[in-house]
């Protein structure tokens, strides 16, 4: 303090007033020149911050965006793979569904060349046995070609020995067998209700057996092929119409000759394409 007072008296015996003034003056300009540099200093440290912030900020999202971008890049090359590996699978489905129809136009082809045969084997029938004649019947049933013949036109009333007349009839069906080798015709024999009995038979069923065979023995010699032969007897179990008057019984009395592809060959061409269909579809 006292060296303080001591400088002030050397100034002020060195340093005019008005020398004093202007200093003082220059002092206090200086001074303002200070407080605001301050001030501008805080304000630039208070932008820095700032801006260092949003640098900080702007570090953030420039590594998000480069994440974005990498997950997009990741993302487009799973796409890529599954891209590819969804047309790898779709032209396999395409080719399966090709193969598919291919085996499926082979059953509609092998189904149609039946149903043509079917209708060639019909036409025949028809033109060699005749279709006026109200004892025989040429028909389609469930694909299958059958005549039926009534019983009168075969046997004689309780016998299983066919009748001379039956033979021509046979002799036409048999031309038509011959013509077809891949064929097979079932002797199908029915009886009515009446209980039957006589010598070695027992009942209906030995006799339509009986009458079935018979029929089987004219057809085979007349030089059809035996593998192309079967005989079956269905009793009275299988009637057109109920067995309650004489005209209803002699209709139910008949024998149905039955040409059909041979079931085993036509079948297991059938089965076989179903499988093939079957492991394309797994």
């Amino acid at each position: 303090m006292l060296l303080s007072v001591a400088g002030m008296l050397i100034m002020t015996s060195c340093v005019s007033k008005k020398d004093y003034m202007a200093l003082e003056e220059k002092q206090k300009e200086t001074q303002d020149l200070l407080n605001s540099a301050t001030v501008k200093l805080n304000s630039c440290l208070a932008d820095k911050a700032a801006a260092m912030a949003r640098v900080e900020t702007m570090k953030d999202q420039l590594e998000d965006l480069r994440k974005a971008n990498q997950d997009l890049i990741d993302t487009k090359g799973n796409l890529t793979t599954l891209t590819q590996k969804g047309a790898e699978n779709l032209e396999k489905s395409l080719e399966s569904l090709k193969e598919k129809d291919l085996k499926i136009s082979r059953l509609q082809d092998a189904l149609s060349k039946k149903d043509s045969v079917t209708l060639a084997i019909v036409s025949s029938l028809k033109k060699e046995v005749g279709i006026n004649d109200p004892d025989i019947e040429v028909n389609v049933e469930k694909g299958v070609v059958f005549i039926s013949i009534a019983d009168k036109l075969l046997f004689q009333s309780g016998s299983y020995n066919v009748t001379s007349k039956a033979k021509e009839v046979l002799a036409k069906v048999a031309k038509v067998i011959n013509s077809k080798p891949d064929f097979e015709a079932m002797v199908e024999a029915h009886t009515d209700n009446v209980p039957y009995k006589k010598g070695v038979l027992l009942d209906n069923w030995d006799l339509s057996v009986k009458r079935a065979t018979a029929v089987v023995r004219v057809l085979e010699s007349l030089e059809v092929n035996p593998q192309q032969l079967v005989a079956a007897g269905r009793s009275y179990h299988v009637p057109l119409v109920a067995n309650d008057t004489a005209e209803n019984r002699a209709k139910n009395r008949r024998t149905r000759i039955v040409v059909l592809p041979k079931i085993d060959q036509f079948y297991e061409m059938i089965e076989e394409e179903m499988k093939n269909l079957s492991a394309a579809g797994n």
